[in-house]
């Protein structure tokens, strides 16, 4: 028996005479989405198949959409390769898995852009893309259409507010096509508002201004893919490397800006993430994989305020001006690092590994790098002797990272920063730091309340104290002096609004 796919409604063949009627089988056919003969379809829309048992995908067979008034082919989808490219935000060449299988659901990816709006089509499944049906039968026969129907009209263009929902019942079902409908160059203020739900993309987008992505929930919005260096590689970030100047304004090397995180924002201004979950699913050793990157400019006034971001290694990088709020923020190796300038403050930083390195930060000394105020440095249980930060003073002598009024849990080992060799091989001896590097603490404490033990600071670190070092403390704990500009995030619109809603 198989299960065959018709225009109208799925039945069963298979295991009767001919003349006979079909006999259901003891395993349910799959559920669809969108439904069969569905209306009002998102064109951005990932096409869902969900079985009573997980599928296995065959070794070959396609899947293709078909445009129904024409029969043209608009989309095929070989299932013998895992892995396609595709342009992303107006980036060519990221490679993505146009089918995935998570459970008893089986998502289709059409490419950006492949279908249109006001528009009918067939999915057509060969009989071999499945190895086996649920129930362990062999799939047979050909299928025929799927049918649906795309929605007339994209919203309107003059929309302040676009809503993301996974479920097909906003403007779109994926966060890149949102980013995509926003135009090029755009600086008026529109929230993109996503509802809870999980989103399996890789989001990437340049030059758009004044965008606000606002999630329902903060735990079960979910923006969520696979990606990592070894996945989408790249030769380098320019904006990452050798102090380079975030403010760039020509893109010398745009093949080579990494595009191996969840969600990535390049030179964009006035950009707010907020209140959802971004993750990077690339397994411990599976090489870099951040979660976002933004690489902005000097005066991006950028900010990320509640907003849960995991990885397990360089979870955030931020190449350009940012304030972080409230964030928890888990990885396992230099898992917070750019050039910034970054003010971090009421955040949670996550090290989910033994001997690990929390940050580590290549700003020039024309800026300040990463400073985090009234933070907390927790541990994985069980995890011993992590580093705050560690750095090649050969290669970027002005690091700064300046820690106030902050918490240390358990597990930090208590010298808290190391000093590298120089060049880029393997590391040796004790390098002597340029005094212009900042390792600066101040009244850190412990989980209890109780300050903690500094006396084996590395050396050349330095302990902020009141009264000598008022000024300083003032100053690092105030985000426009270290972000620049004279920009004062707190009074963004965002940290006065209950809900984007």
């Amino acid at each position: 028996m198989a299960w065959i796919l018709c225009p109208a409604a799925i039945v069963w063949a298979g295991g009767v005479s001919s003349g006979q009627a079909a006999v259901p089988h003891a395993a349910p056919p799959p559920q669809l989405f969108p439904a069969d003969g569905a209306r009002g379809v998102c064109p951005d829309t990932p096409l869902r198949l969900t079985f009573a048992a997980p599928p296995t995908i065959g070794s070959g067979g396609k899947i293709q959409i078909v445009d129904a008034a024409d029969g043209r082919v608009v989309e095929t989808i070989d299932v013998g390769a895992p892995t396609a490219t595709q342009s992303i935000g107006g980036m060519s060449g990221f490679k993505y898995r146009p089918v995935i299988v998570a459970g008893t659901e089986l998502t289709i990816h059409p490419r950006n852009g492949a279908l249109a709006y006001g528009k009918a089509y067939d999915i057509r499944i060969d009989a071999n893309v499945l190895r086996d049906d649920p129930a362990g039968t062999q799939v047979k026969g050909p299928r025929a259409a799927w049918h649906f129907t795309t929605k007339a009209a994209p919203p309107p263009a003059n929309g302040r507010k676009l809503i993301v929902a996974a479920d097909g019942t906003g403007d779109f079902a994926t966060v890149q096509g949102a980013f995509d409908f926003i135009p090029d160059g755009n600086t008026v203020p529109t929230t993109i508002f996503v509802r809870r739900g999980t989103y399996t993309e890789i989001v990437f987008f340049t030059n758009k201004h004044a965008i606000t992505l606002m999630g329902e929930d903060r735990a079960r919005t979910l923006l969520t893919y696979t990606n990592n260096d070894r996945f989408n590689h790249a030769d380098g970030n320019p904006y990452a490397v050798d102090g380079a100047n975030p403010s760039d304004a020509i893109i010398s090397r745009g093949d080579a800006i990494y595009r191996r995180a969840v969600f990535m924002a390049h030179r964009a201004n006035e950009l707010v993430v907020a209140n959802l979950t971004i993750r990077n699913a690339t397994p411990s050793g599976g090489s870099q994989a951040e979660a976002i990157i933004l690489n902005g400019t000097a005066s991006a006034r950028a900010i990320i305020k509640d907003v849960n971001l995991v990885s397990t290694q360089d979870t955030l990088q931020i190449n350009g001006q940012a304030y972080v709020a409230n964030c928890t923020i888990e990885g396992d190796v230099d898992f917070m690092w750019g050039q910034g300038p970054c003010f971090f403050v009421r955040c949670t930083c996550l090290s989910i590994r033994s001997h690990g390195f929390y940050t580590q930060i290549r700003n020039p000394g024309t800026h300040h790098g990463f400073i985090y105020v009234k933070c907390k440095f927790a541990t994985a249980p069980g995890a011993v002797d992590n580093y705050l930060s560690r750095i090649k003073p050969a290669r970027f002598p002005d690091s700064e990272v300046v820690i106030i009024d902050s918490v240390f849990g358990p597990g930090m080992h208590p010298v808290l920063w190391e000093l590298q060799g120089g060049g880029n091989g393997a590391d040796a001896g004790a390098p002597t730091a340029p005094p212009r590097v900042h390792f600066w603490e101040h009244n850190s404490r412990s989980e209890s309340g109780k300050p903690v033990a500094v006396d084996v600071r590395l050396a050349v670190s330095r302990q902020l104290e009141q009264p000598r070092d008022a000024l300083l403390i003032s100053n690092y704990s105030d985000p426009r002096y270290v972000l620049g500009d004279n920009w004062d995030p707190r009074t963004a619109a965002i940290f006065g609004a209950r809900s984007a809603r």
